[in-house]
This record gives structure tokens, sequence and C-alpha cells, in this order.
């Protein structure tokens, strides 16, 4: 059967990391035991720990130990919305094992990449191939409530106005929409901060592979919601020159757009990229807040 993912990876053990979120996107409603059925401890009996996978919140995954991966934008989110941890100890023999193992689930692994010296971090970065198109997650059983709770009230809205019917339905239709752009909303604000976990090296405007993993997902957003369009805001810290700052803000901003209508899909015309420089500020004690870039929704 032909491969319906491909993983790229610098350095062994985040091309492991890939592997487990090709298969999250694959079978985006997996539980953790699914995924410990999936790929089994006995693929790693090397790693030094009891599980590969476990609760991100579970023992081990704290500061204080540095066994799991566990920073927010490595971490798989399961079909319950809990969060999970995948283990960093892979040997060369595990590691092979587990790429093995990948192919049962249609997911290859291209050739990695050592991670760059100089204490830089790895990544990983999945492509879809022969047409793939991973599915979408259905919504948490834990929204039914709020689901009923607009029926109950556009069933009284509807009430209200049963003798004004020109009227009902211009009152349904905009509680409808509000609702539907809550969601949307919610979900641009949460890959706008994924984004900025992706961070751009100091002084660079060129997009990380976990940048361009969270461009994927803003993509996908995107192309539920044609009728949404951005303005992506790159901003700076004060250090160093104003111009420089301003300059270097444009092109991040400018290589999210690209990446977006390059490699997303989508049309440019709904994409505006914007820099602001260090001209705004959130905390003057603080540069790490201040380096970000910011998704604005243009109403």
């Amino acid at each position: 059967m032909a491969s319906k993912v491909r993983v790229y990876g610098k350095a062994q053990n985040r091309t492991a990391l890939g592997i487990a979120h090709a298969y999250m996107v694959m079978y985006p409603q997996a539980t953790l035991e699914d995924l410990r059925k999936a790929f089994p401890n006995e693929l790693n009996p090397d790693k030094g720990v009891k599980e590969n996978f476990v609760y991100a919140e579970d023992k081990g995954t704290t500061a204080d130990w540095d066994g799991y991966f566990k920073a927010e934008e490595e971490l798989l989110t399961m079909g319950d919305g809990k969060k999970v941890s995948v283990v960093k100890m892979w040997t060369k023999p595990s590691f092979e094992r587990m790429v093995s193992h990948a192919k049962l689930y249609d997911i290859e692994i291209a050739s990695f990449e050592a991670a760059d010296k100089g204490g830089k971090k790895g990544g990983f970065r999945l492509e879809y191939l022969n047409g793939y198109v991973p599915p979408v997650a259905k919504k948490k059983r834990s929204l039914w409530w709020l689901w009923l709770l607009l029926i109950l009230l556009l069933g009284g809205v509807a009430a209200f106005f049963a003798l004004k019917p020109a009227e009902k339905e211009v009152v349904v239709e905009e509680k409808v929409v509000e609702v539907e752009k809550i969601v949307y909303i919610d979900r641009i604000e949460e890959i706008e901060k994924n984004f900025n976990a992706a961070k751009f090296e100091q002084g660079k405007a060129e997009l990380s592979e976990d940048a361009k993993f969270v461009l994927h997902d803003l993509a996908k957003e995107m192309q539920k919601h044609p009728e949404v369009k951005l303005q992506i805001v790159g901003h700076t810290s004060a250090e160093g020159d104003a111009e420089v700052n301003q300059k270097l803000s444009e092109a991040r901003a400018q290589a999210a757009v690209d990446f977006l209508v390059g490699h997303g899909g989508i049309a440019v015309e709904r994409l505006e990229a914007v820099g602001k420089g260090s001209s705004e500020p959130l905390d003057a004690n603080n540069l790490e807040v201040n380096r970000r870039t910011e998704f604005i929704i243009v109403e």
C-alpha cells in the first residue's frame, strides 16, 4: 500500500516524535491506550522508563527530569483532549524498530539529519503523499451541553418572534454566525500561541520546521472558513537598531504569508503582512514577550 505521510526529522529521537505526531494526525480520535497498542513498549526496550507514552501531567515529565518531550508544541493531543508526552531515549535499534512499525500505518521516514550544533534542538515536519488528506477530528463530546444550550436559545428566540417571521430569521442567523465565529477565533488564537512557541532564530526571518508545522494547521483552519482574512503582524524587542528591527518584523510576517500561499493553498488576497518592529511592546521589562507574531482577523 502506498504511503500516506512522510516524516522528515532532525535527530533520531525527534524523528520518532514526528512518527507519533503523524499517527495522531491520521487517527485524531485515538486515545493513549490506542497509541500504546500502535507502538508498544517492546519496540523500545532501552528507553530507561516504563512507558514510551505518558500523560503530560504524570510524574517524570516535570522540569526536574528530562526523559520525555514536554514542550507544549511537542505534546500529542489525544481524541479525549488529554496531552501526552513521548519518551526522548531512542537507541539506534529501537528507532529502527519504530520506523519499521510505522510502515504498518502507511507512515514512511525520510533520511534524518543530525541536529544543528550549538545547543539547537532538532525538529521534524510531515508531508502528505499520494493525495492523502488527513481526517478532521470530531468535536469533543464534552461540548454537547454548549450545543444543547444553543438549540434551547434558538428555540426560545423562535418562539418569542413567532408573530414577527421576518425578524425571527434575522435573529436566528445572527446567533448561529456568532457561535461559529467564536469557535474559529479561539482556534486561531491557539494556533498563534503555538506559532510563537516555535520561535524565530534571533535576528533571522527563516521559518523553523516547528513553525511550518503550525502554519499547516492555520492553512487548514482558513480552508474550513473561506470568509476569514488575516493580517499577520510581526513584532520585535527593543534590542538593537530600530530600523533593522522594523525590517526584520516585516520579513518574518512576510515569511508566514508566503508559506501559507505557497504551501497552504491560501489566496494571497486573504492575507496581509505587517511589521511593527519594536514600536508596540507588551512589557518593557520582558524582551521575550515582545518578540511575537500576531494573527489578526480582518473584519
